[in-house]
């Protein structure tokens, strides 16, 4: 409509069935939207969730935007959401107030400005969840990887011994907490032990 900004949705903009009821589903674009009648109907539930920064969204690529929503399998309307400008947020209300959690992660390491590749909220704490960051398209090839335990209020680096590559997901075992697997431009890796040693999986 005339008067409302541009929505702006990425290449691989992002869609979420939550794990309480398929009929509602969550888009993304610069904001985060829900419809409780699969797709038919559509609300906003978010502000900006991006930096909204004009010298990356005055031209014809699609930037500042969502790139990432994970809702909490234990909580329902505990939602994450990541983008591809740096930004990690949390709702604990279905949308009604969100927190900006990105000055947390780039205290444990994950800049600010490097793109949110997963956000993944952890089937067996409502407090934990898992942000990958993907600097590749700087030229920037650390493996980003954080977890928190406290609603995002602190993070961890939990990367440890993975190699240069940068990580496009991460998942956490559904039966065995300490289980998890990254997927990152080298290979698939899995770690037993909540992210403190990394090792890559091969046949055999």
């Amino acid at each position: 409509p005339a008067g409302q900004p541009r929505l702006r949705f990425n290449w691989i903009a992002p869609i979420a069935l939550s794990p309480f009821n398929p009929r509602i589903v969550y888009a993304g674009a610069q904001v985060l939207f829900r419809s409780l009648d699969r797709g038919d109907h559509w609300e906003e539930i978010s502000p900006d969730l991006t930096t909204n920064d004009p010298a990356k969204t005055g031209n014809n690529v699609p930037f500042c935007t969502i790139t990432s929503i994970s809702e909490s399998p234990l909580t329902a309307g505990l939602i994450w959401i990541g983008t591809d400008d740096g930004k990690v947020w949390i709702t604990k209300n279905h949308g009604g107030q969100w927190t900006d959690v990105t000055a947390g992660v780039a205290a444990a390491g994950g800049p600010t400005d490097r793109w949110v590749s997963r956000v993944f909220a952890s089937p067996h704490d409502p407090g934990t969840a898992f942000v990958a960051k993907n600097g590749f398209r700087n030229d920037d090839f650390t493996p980003y990887l954080y977890k928190t335990t406290d609603y995002g209020q602190t993070w961890t680096a939990i990367r440890s011994n993975l190699p240069a590559g940068a990580v496009n997901v991460v998942v956490q075992d559904r039966k065995n907490r300490n289980l998890l697997i990254v997927g990152t431009d080298m290979g698939v890796f899995v770690s037993i032990d909540l992210g403190g040693n990394w090792t890559r999986m091969k046949a055999n």
